[in-house]
């Protein structure tokens, strides 16, 4: 396993189920079943009824408080249904990290889903009305003071484009399908984009298959896993239109979500191609077939159309 996403502490489930009933003692009998594990957290579903994200690593645990801090803020002025906490579990000596529980939301992931390309196509504008819902929430100056700033350098495509490069020559040994000559194509190209300059804005920081939520219909109805929710550049989500969307949806998902300048779009792209690289490079490394589909379709859409 990579270091990039090495755990830092383990919490079985054992311990787990243990840890909720001592801190939420009216939860109990707690009746745990695993929901998986991403970089940051591993989640349980409890009691049939909740979803409590346990951090894996020390860094995990600034984004779970930045959900517990902004989430109650921005679900208001959301068309989709986003997690809210309700039970904040505290450090003890067995578990050296806080922990948060949320009420299950109805569902599974886009990332379990077999797609068609009609069904992409028919969620580009819900999706384009949910970013165009979160990036105009307003900004005023209490929250631009408050308010986590891109630290992780998202949207620095100077800083990213060698990390693309260097993952692709890999990716392209272990994956022949991948089109190592595209990416390179657009990589070059677009590296020079110009960056934002107007006021940031609100963005989930992450959006991508794995974080949102379909029914049964394939009709996407949440948002999931904000811990890297901050202010910054709304290209920093509207690389969903190059992830997940084929690129006859994006029409749609643009007419949805309003106006998008040349640049933003050009950005939103070029993070197609960090997402394609390292999610088939996680995808393959823990042997998670749908996060490696996910990490395919971002290069072959990002080097489409």
């Amino acid at each position: 396993m990579s270091p990039t996403w090495q755990a830092d502490f383990t919490l079985t489930q054992e311990d787990a189920g243990q840890l909720i009933e001592r801190q939420f003692p009216e939860l109990a009998p707690v009746r745990l079943e695993p929901l998986g594990s991403g970089w940051d957290n591993a989640a349980y579903r409890v009691n049939g009824q909740w979803v409590f994200r346990f951090p894996r690593r020390k860094i995990a645990v600034r984004l779970l408080e930045n959900e517990g801090r902004f989430l109650p803020r921005l679900a208001p002025h959301l068309p989709l249904s986003i997690p809210r906490p309700v039970w904040l579990g505290h450090p003890e000596e067995r578990f050296p990290y806080p922990f948060a529980g949320y009420a299950l939301l109805p569902g599974r992931t886009a990332c379990a889903v077999n797609w068609t390309p009609e069904e992409r196509q028919r969620n580009a504008a819900p999706l384009g009305s949910f970013l165009a819902a979160l990036h105009g929430i307003p900004v005023d100056d209490e929250a631009l003071a408050l308010g986590p700033r891109d630290e992780f350098g998202r949207a620095d495509l100077r800083k990213r484009a060698p990390m693309i490069l260097e993952r692709l020559a890999q990716v392209e040994l272990d994956v022949p399908e991948v089109d190592g000559a595209a990416v390179r194509d657009w990589v070059s190209r677009l590296v020079e984009t110009p960056p934002w300059t107007r006021r940031p804005c609100w963005v989930h920081g992450d959006l991508y298959a794995r974080h949102l939520l379909v029914d049964e219909h394939h009709t996407v109805s949440g948002v999931l896993d904000w811990g890297d929710v901050h202010l910054g550049d709304p290209a920093i989500d509207l690389t969903l239109a190059f992830t997940f969307l084929p690129p006859e949806a994006r029409g749609d998902f643009r007419a949805a979500y309003g106006e998008i300048d040349e640049a933003t779009w050009d950005r939103a792209r070029f993070r197609a191609f960090h997402y394609g690289v390292v999610l088939l490079e996680y995808g393959r490394s823990e042997a998670d077939e749908a996060i490696t589909r996910v990490g395919l379709d971002a290069l072959r859409y990002g080097a489409a159309g």
